[in-house]
């Protein structure tokens, strides 16, 4: 018991010690779509059913939701992608905005945002609609853009990492999000990144990258071995792929017969009968042959199970029962390390869970609680996401995997696309979220052994101040975006006599105990101390942020605490507020909502 108490706290420093490392995520970014219906009925016209729409819901898909993982699990995302002019993109924005995310993304007019819209009832997807297609490339001017986007976001997290260099995720699912001239620049600019994560559907076009991890799935990695091995002229029992959309996802291999023949039984051929030659032919004439389809969608595995390539062979349809895919994974795990050049190679097997290596040998097999589908969409972004943090922070790679077989495994409770936060992680882990010697609403002296602990453990400290008075969307979107820029957000909230001094007599409209309680309630504040002077120089000369963050669309250099926070050694930065969301705006609202009722007898019935 004790030893395992041990183990969890050691799995627990590891995810507070990756809080806000800087992450660039490059790729895909789509949008998911979840309509939610109920039916009892059949429409007269077809034998379908009749929909009623009760629920719909957005989220970050492919790269964005990577990012999104990334920065829900404590760390600082970036993301960089095009996104089309259109409702999608909106969407998209919207979503990254409320996660935290950093949003570099590149404006692609003409291009559609990719979509994936999923219609459930009864949490069943009955369908699911695409659109955004790789047939639409980004034209010259959408490359540049996309360059230029990508060196000032690498330069912008060096900067905010003390000149570090940043980690980077790598995330192509062949949306067209990643053409030559991009890959061609990431293979180039390698060394500018401290870790580089890849998944991606096509391994083999990213040959010079030497990522630090690859996370391919079953049929990803036995796809890059059946091209290798095609190129050498081997020949080897045929594991069937199903056809589907290349962009889909993660993809499985079952083993079957080959293409045109799904009758042959054991019984009429125990044994596997491999083709002679590259053609796919069968000398023998004894059963089904055929040759990799020109997308890669068939391949091979000895009859031994651990050897894959990707000629022509013939193999009865029950040839491939009990085939171990972890065993094959592991089994192969040198020769994928050697085809894409990464340190670590994680092969994940969705119900199976995951099998990593590393080039030095190390082997790491990890398992999983098979869930619906529909549960686990977007499980393998947090997978990744975690994992990448992990590396990045110098674990080794078997609290790497551990660490991203937990995080994948904790978001597959419901439906929908998978996000594991940093508190879901910790509590898995049986560790308190936040420190327990220390209140989230703090005095002036309990602040100060607050910061320097901190500051000692090699965290950042980001300050901002306010009166907070009515807390609306527009508050919770700056704070969130407050703590996105360091380890430790602190908020300062006016007392109600300095309010009173600021905005007039009629304010607070909430006294200050109220106030920092609603603040304290945020995940994304770690602490609340109130102060009585209408500056909060006093308090700045304690904290010493790193980072200073005010709400407004005016320059830093307005900011009146610039030059004081600037003298102690931090930077000043200025959010935009969310238009048309202000306290005293709301204030104005609800008065003149007062103001109709009395003014018009009719309301006064009405409910309030």
């Amino acid at each position: 018991m004790a030893e395992a108490a041990a183990e969890q706290r050691r799995l627990a420093s590891v995810v507070e010690s990756w809080q806000g490392r800087p992450v660039l995520v490059i790729g895909d970014a789509m949008l998911d779509e979840w309509r939610f219906a109920e039916s009892d009925r059949l429409c007269r016209e077809a034998p379908a059913p009749v929909l009623t729409l009760r629920r719909r819901i957005s989220a970050a898909g492919g790269a964005a939701n990577t990012a999104v993982n990334i920065a829900a699990l404590g760390g600082r995302a970036l993301l960089v992608a095009p996104v089309g002019a259109d409702v999608a993109g909106d969407e998209l924005h919207d979503c990254l905005d409320r996660a935290g995310v950093w949003d570099r993304t590149v404006n692609q007019p003409g291009r559609p945002t990719p979509l994936k819209r999923r219609m459930l009832a009864g949490n069943q997807i009955l369908l699911r609609e695409d659109s955004g297609e790789p047939d639409d490339p980004l034209d010259p001017e959408g490359v540049q853009r996309l360059l230029t986007a990508l060196d000032c976001a690498t330069e912008e997290l060096r900067a905010v990492a003390g000149g570090e260099a940043p980690t980077m995720v790598v995330c192509d699912y062949g949306l067209g999000a990643l053409p030559a001239p991009v890959r061609a620049w990431l293979v180039a600019n390698r060394e500018r990144y401290a870790t580089v994560a890849l998944d991606a559907h096509d391994l083999a076009d990213w040959r010079g990258l030497a990522p630090t991890v690859v996370t391919p799935s079953f049929a990803e990695a036995t796809r890059l071995l059946a091209r290798a091995a095609r190129r050498s002229g081997g020949t080897e029992l045929h594991l069937d792929h199903p056809d589907g959309d290349p962009a889909d996802g993660p993809s499985e291999l079952t083993v079957g017969a080959a293409p045109g023949d799904r009758t042959t039984r054991a019984e009429d051929s125990p044994a596997v009968r491999a083709s002679t030659g590259p053609t796919g032919s069968d000398p023998a004439g004894t059963g089904p042959t055929g040759e990799p389809t020109p997308g890669e969608g068939r391949v091979a595995m000895t009859g031994d199970g651990l050897s894959v390539t990707a000629t022509g062979v013939t193999v009865n349809a029950a040839a491939g029962e009990g085939v171990d895919r972890a065993m094959l994974a592991e089994s192969r795990l040198a020769e994928l390390h050697a085809h894409t050049g990464a340190d670590v190679v994680a092969v994940t097997l969705d119900t199976e869970g995951a099998v990593v290596g590393a080039a030095d040998g190390e082997r790491r097999r990890s398992h999983s609680t098979p869930v619906p589908a529909s549960h686990a969409v977007g499980a393998g972004d947090a997978y990744l996401a975690a994992m990448t943090l992990a590396l990045a922070a110098g674990a080794p790679l078997s609290t790497a995997a551990q660490l991203a077989q937990l995080t994948a495994t904790i978001t597959v409770s419901d439906t929908g696309t998978c996000v594991c936060r940093r508190e879901d992680l910790l509590a898995a882990l049986d560790q308190p979220v936040r420190d327990a010697e220390h209140p989230v609403v703090v005095d002036g002296d309990e602040l100060s052994a607050i910061v320097a602990a901190q500051r000692d453990a090699g965290r950042s400290v980001i300050f901002t101040n306010g009166c907070f008075d009515v807390l609306h969307r527009g508050h919770v979107r700056y704070l969130e975006q407050a703590r996105a820029l360091g380890d430790l957000l602190i908020v300062a909230v006016n007392a109600d006599e300095s309010v009173r001094r600021l905005k007039g007599p009629d304010r607070p409209v909430n006294p200050v105990e109220d106030r920092a309680t609603l603040l304290a309630a945020l995940s994304c504040v770690d602490h609340v101390v109130v102060f009585e002077e209408d500056s909060p120089a006093a308090l700045i000369e304690v904290v010493r942020p790193d980072v200073y963050v005010k709400g407004g669309d005016y320059p830093p250099e307005m900011v009146p605490e610039a030059p004081l926070v600037r003298r102690l050694g931090g930077q000043v930065r200025t959010l935009g507020y969310v238009p048309d969301r202000s306290t005293s705006r709301i204030i104005e609202r609800i008065r003149t909502h007062g103001q109709e009722r009395e003014t018009d007898p009719s309301m006064s019935s009405k409910p309030s």
